[in-house]
């Protein structure tokens, strides 16, 4: 699965990412998948920033709420950076959902604020619809095509 496709801009993995992140709520798998394509792309900032915040999601989910802390101002930190749509993605909604969570997590130091999800939203067709038709395909067979 990691071929690049010839009629889009969008590698594969990219779009197996926002489907893990949107349709699976599948942090950890979030987090392996983008951090190949990260490596690939000469730790590209946009998508360590993406990657930190499936990873803080993943860490709340957990209960690691320190974890969830620090990875979420890792992320803040480096999609500041970026212009309100990058890559088909609407990066001034993610900046705003990863500071909200932020929020709930430091308002209240001996709080244990419920897990609140957020997607990256998509804002650009040719994504939307490459997303929607790899989300049809189970996730057992996205993540193991070789079986």
């Amino acid at each position: 699965m990691t071929a690049r496709y010839e009629e889009h801009p969008y590698d594969e993995r990219f779009v197996h990412f926002v489907v893990l992140f949107n349709v699976d709520q599948d942090y950890f798998e979030c987090h392996e998948v983008m951090e190949e394509l990260w490596l690939e792309e000469g730790r590209n900032l946009l998508y360590q920033g993406l990657l930190q915040a499936a990873v803080g999601l993943h860490h709340w989910r957990n209960d690691n709420f320190s974890g969830a802390i620090k990875l979420f101002n890792q992320a803040q930190q480096k999609l500041v950076q970026y212009a309100d749509v990058e890559m088909g993605l609407d990066m001034r909604q993610l900046r705003a959902d990863v500071a909200s969570s932020l929020t709930l997590l430091t308002s209240e130091a001996d709080a244990r604020p419920a897990f609140t999800p957020f997607e990256v939203v998509v804002v650009d067709d040719q994504l939307r619809i490459l997303a929607k038709a790899l989300a049809e395909i189970p996730l057992d067979i996205r993540l193991h095509p070789e079986d």
